[in-house]
């Protein structure tokens, strides 16, 4: 399998993803998702250089969004001052479920963020999914705490706002042939 960085010619690959992940979602019992991702905002994270795709042969079976921007009004200022890589949108076909993908992921982007002189590997989770809560605790993160407010409509509820991050420390078990290259720092296209 390799990794990439995404083009601006893998926008309907990954919004038919992020549609076959909400249908996934919804049969475990969560609402996550269930809103459409609005294709432009995905498109200027695609033109922004942070959108990654793994493909195996001809197959995208994974991607992952990893990004120096914290999202507003989840990391307090201290947390901010640490430098830190954010992992957003990690969704695994469901063709490759099963075979530990996402956490090869976790480990490529902890791997990434080392390299980029990162302290920490970030992430954000849906506040009522506690099986994918689990899922970040059961990959070395450790829980920092709830957001509730001050979601991105109005200021209302938050829906992704459980917080957990573990060290960035280098590793190359991910097993992906990296084609985004060690060289490069995150946020460069």
């Amino acid at each position: 399998m390799i990794i990439e960085r995404a083009t601006a010619d893998d926008l309907d690959v990954l919004l038919a993803f992020r549609q076959e992940a909400a249908s996934w979602l919804t049969a475990l019992g969560t609402d996550q998702w269930q809103r459409p991702y609005p294709a432009d905002k995905l498109l200027s994270t695609i033109e922004a250089g942070v959108v990654f795709m793994v493909r195996d042969g001809s197959v995208t079976a994974a991607t992952i969004t990893l990004t120096p921007e914290a999202e507003d009004g989840l990391w307090n200022d201290q947390e901010l001052q640490e430098e830190s890589r954010f992992v957003n949108k990690l969704t695994v076909a469901r063709t490759h479920a099963g075979q530990d993908l996402g956490g090869r992921l976790l480990d490529w982007a902890g791997d990434q963020a080392y390299r980029s002189g990162a302290q920490w590997l970030r992430l954000d989770a849906w506040t009522t999914n506690t099986p994918l809560q689990g899922y970040y605790l059961r990959h070395g993160f450790e829980y920092v705490r709830t957001v509730t407010e001050g979601g991105a409509v109005n200021g209302g509820p938050r829906v992704s706002g459980w917080l957990a991050q573990r060290r960035a420390v280098p590793g190359t078990a991910h097993g992906f042939t990296d084609l985004v290259g060690s060289g490069t720092r995150l946020g460069d296209a």
